[in-house]
């Protein structure tokens, strides 16, 4: 698991992750808060499931991808956490607004 750095304070901010009440430090990421709580994953793969979570922390390769206010495919490394957020797992690929899903055909 992550550990923050022992020099590192600030002001404390609350977010939901998954239901559940999470603390980070003003001016984190999200991904760097959900990382340091030893929350695993934050989305799973489209075809198989497979459980993934953020690897680059720059915004490079989407495995930090998250629902954020009701809003997917968020890159949770490159937004900081506010009080109040609520986010959750991205389960698979999310379509488009108004696209009709594959499985009512």
């Amino acid at each position: 698991m992550l550990r923050r750095l022992p020099e590192q304070n600030g002001r404390t901010v609350r977010f939901l992750f998954e239901g559940e009440q999470v603390s980070a430090l003003e001016g984190d990421s999200v991904a760097a808060a959900i990382l340091a709580a030893g929350a695993g994953s934050s989305r799973t793969t489209p075809k198989s499931g497979t459980a993934r979570a953020p690897y680059c922390m720059m915004g490079v390769c989407f495995e930090c991808l998250v629902e954020i206010d009701g809003v997917p495919n968020r890159q949770a490394c490159l937004i900081e956490v506010r009080d109040g957020m609520r986010v959750r797992r991205q389960r698979g690929a999310p379509g488009l607004p108004g696209e009709a899903d594959d499985d009512a055909v």
